[in-house]
């Protein structure tokens, strides 16, 4: 496990099925946005962030922050859980004017199995194209490039059908 401590809260990464941090020094759940992490106490000083559910749109428009998990480059990252079945073909598009985008799909096993950090169309923005081969729970990591990762984005994750 690897801890440090990044502009006054205690940080402890996990890998358990997907990616948690524990939170230490805070008392309670800061308010950010309609969509929020869900923070659960398990003991007095101490919170697990749980990724956060994608909205049934597919849609998120949220602000990228050092409330967010440390990348250990000076960035910091956001997670999004979503439920995917085999077969699943997916568009994950990721866009921000206040930082370089980069988008990463994680496994059940908190694998990465696609990321992409400029999209094709030459700017700073992120497109993935993926087709699911296992069936469960995958997080999609919202994170900035380098340390200019902080800023509103837009996050949009597309089913593709078949033809």
């Amino acid at each position: 496990m690897l801890g440090f401590q990044r502009f006054g809260y205690h940080y402890l990464s996990l890998a358990i099925i997907s990616t948690f941090t524990v939170l230490g020094d805070r008392t309670k759940a800061i308010p950010r946005t309609a969509v929020e992490p869900t923070p659960i106490q398990v003991s007095k000083s101490a919170f697990v962030y749980v990724p956060v559910q994608l909205p049934p749109s597919g849609e998120v428009e949220d602000i990228l922050s050092e409330r967010d998990i440390p990348t250990g480059d000076g960035g910091f990252a956001r997670d999004y859980k979503i439920q995917l079945v085999a077969g699943d073909q997916l568009a994950i598009d990721l866009t921000s004017e206040a930082f370089d985008t980069v988008i990463n799909l994680l496994n059940s096993e908190a694998k990465s199995i696609g990321k992409n950090d400029d999209g094709p169309d030459g700017t700073s923005n992120s497109l993935l194209f993926m087709r699911i081969k296992e069936s469960g729970t995958y997080i999609i990591r919202v994170q900035g490039f380098g340390e200019t990762s902080s800023g509103k984005f837009r996050l949009k994750v597309s089913k593709l059908k078949a033809q």
